[in-house]
Parts: C-alpha cells; structure tokens; sequence
C-alpha cells in the first residue's frame, strides 16, 4: 500500500523486512497510525505517517514499535531488521533513498536473520541467600568471610576485598555456566549472544537466533542444557521477539 506521508510532515521507520509479502498490517502504529510499506527491490521499509519531529519513548509509544515488529513475525516475513526506536525520516522518497544507499549492508543483515526469530534466555540463581550460597560452595570466600569475624566490627578494607572476592567468584562461575549451556545451543543450530546480567542473581542473560522451523524445538534445546544443573538454578524462555541483538546496522543517510 502507498502513502502520502509526506503530506503529513513524515513518516515513523520501524523496521527493514525482506520479500515481497503482501502483508495488511492495518493501523497498529504510533497513535493509531496504518502501517505500510516503503519498497525497494528485494526489501521494504515498515513505516506510518507522523505529524511530530522526535517520539518520546513513553509506554504506549514502545508498544506501538513492538506491536508493529510482532505483526511482522506472526504474519511471516521472511526476514526482519528491527531498526532503534525512534528513526524519522522527511518522507517516503528519503526512506527510498536511505534503503538505496545502504543496500548492500541491509542485503547482508536481512540474509543473516532471514527464516529465524530472537529467543530469550535468562538463568538465575534460585536460592534464599546469593552469598551464603557462595559461601559454602566457594572455599576462598569461606576462608576471607571467616577471617574477618564480626562483619559489624570489620575494617572497611577487609569487607571491600570480601565483596571483590564475592563479584570474581560471580563472574567465573558465570562464564563456567555460558560454556555449559552455549555447547549445548550451538550444537543445536542457534547462535547465542551474552548480554550482561541485569541482576545480581542472574546467572545467564543470552539472546539465541532460532530458525523458525525449530522453533518449536526450543524448550526442549534449553531443557537438555537445564538437565546438567541442580535445583538451585531457574530456566527462563521468553519470546519469540525480532532480532535486535543479532542486527549491527550503521545506516549511512
């Protein structure tokens, strides 16, 4: 469907999708805006009139973007690049323009992430008292929480090399658990990416690229990786989102 955007000071980019589905996506964008797309060969822009010059990442403006990114997943493109919010170009020609210049780095992505979909994973540590968990599975703790006795009465230096031996012990265990559980997910097919833990009990924050077709296979992928720990340890899916953690786009306009 065509637009006359431009009539109306702009127009509001979502995302970057490849293939020519003819997909209706109705007027899910920001304020209640139609949703149409921008052509080139090979690819297209998702886009919707706007009258303002910046959108302020407020709740029902995040929920439009994504709304709009979702109806691109479940309605089957083919490929989708989710673009950062709040990208305005002056009209759908400048839209045209920016997708011709940047052909070949969009081809590229677009290839990347064709025919798959981003899943969540997040691993967190299940249990009453994240230190004293530590504590008794880490003996270098132990010996350090031990020697400074009554932590009411220790000696600031003495609690700050405590809680540097506390982050290391954190860290290491973290990177031993991504080896165990990233083997397991690349064996399968997907590529993982490690983001940082949001959280002090978070163990595992990862990004997995899933092949639509074993889609359905992911829970069960992460129930193999999950087989290998003890009680103490949660398994988190969330998803299916698009691809932001595997598209690096650096659009030249």
């Amino acid at each position: 469907m065509e637009s006359a955007a431009d009539s109306v000071g702009g127009v509001y980019v979502y995302a970057i999708v490849g293939g020519e589905l003819a997909l209706d996506y109705g007027s899910i964008g920001l304020d209640g805006s139609p949703v149409y797309k921008i052509g080139a060969p090979g690819m297209a822009a998702l886009a919707s009139p706007i009258t303002r010059s910046r959108v302020r990442p407020e709740r029902r403006n995040l929920a439009a973007h994504n709304a709009v990114l979702r109806r691109a997943l479940a309605g089957g493109e083919p490929a989708v690049l989710p673009l950062a919010f709040g990208l305005i170009a002056e009209d759908d020609e400048a839209v045209r323009i920016l997708l011709k210049k940047n052909r070949p780095a969009l081809e590229e992505q677009l290839a990347q992430v064709a025919g798959k979909v981003e899943m969540g994973l997040r691993v967190l540590w299940d249990v009453p008292n994240l230190f004293e968990y530590f504590v008794n599975h880490r003996p270098e703790l132990l010996k350090a929480r031990d020697a400074i006795g009554d932590i009411r009465q220790a000696r600031h230096a003495d609690m700050l090399t405590l809680g540097q031996l506390f982050e290391r012990a954190l860290n290491e265990e973290r990177e031993h658990h991504f080896g165990r559980v990233a083997e397991v997910l690349t064996r399968s097919g997907l590529q993982v990416k490690k983001n940082p833990p949001r959280s002090e009990r978070e163990v595992l924050n990862l990004a997995c690229l899933v092949p639509r077709d074993l889609q359905d296979e992911f829970e069960r992928i992460v129930d193999e990786a999950a087989a290998s720990f003890d009680s103490h340890y949660t398994f988190d899916i969330s998803g299916p989102w698009a691809p932001h953690n595997f598209v690096t786009l650096s659009l030249t306009t």
